[in-house]
């Protein structure tokens, strides 16, 4: 395969990318999805103050709308690209949480196996489409 070849399929791969964490952040600003987010970080890292819930979960929502953009303007794709895999890591525990509790949780509740494969499989899209 040529190298613009590749060069286009990376830029295919960003711009999805860049629509899916955008489109995820934007939905952390719902009051619905931020009370059912809030309610899945695990009790040993809730806060009160600054560092609630509520609004680690507009952090995060704020964190995957900067790494979408980001991948989308090439000076900052790399940097994003890592900040959005290492983002992934951090928010991990509050899925494996949720996994744990399926009765609470309901459809957010993906089983634990599935979910981290997933993670691991998007953070390796991540970096693909940069390098």
């Amino acid at each position: 395969m040529s190298s613009d070849v590749i060069d286009g399929l990376q830029l295919v791969l960003r711009v999805l990318l860049a629509l899916v964490f955008i489109g995820a952040g934007i939905t952390h600003f719902q009051p619905a999805v931020q009370r059912t987010m809030a309610a899945i970080i695990p009790p040993r890292l809730r806060r009160s103050g600054r560092a609630n819930p509520v609004n680690l979960v507009l952090f995060t929502g704020v964190c995957e709308i900067a790494g979408g953009l980001g991948l989308l303007y090439p000076p900052t794709m790399v940097v994003a690209a890592v900040a959005l895999a290492v983002f992934l890591a951090a928010v991990f525990p509050a899925n494996a949480y949720a996994a744990r509790h399926p009765k609470r949780f309901g459809r957010v509740a993906i089983p634990l196996v599935p979910r981290l494969i997933a993670q691991l499989i998007l953070m390796a899209l991540i970096i693909v489409a940069v390098l």
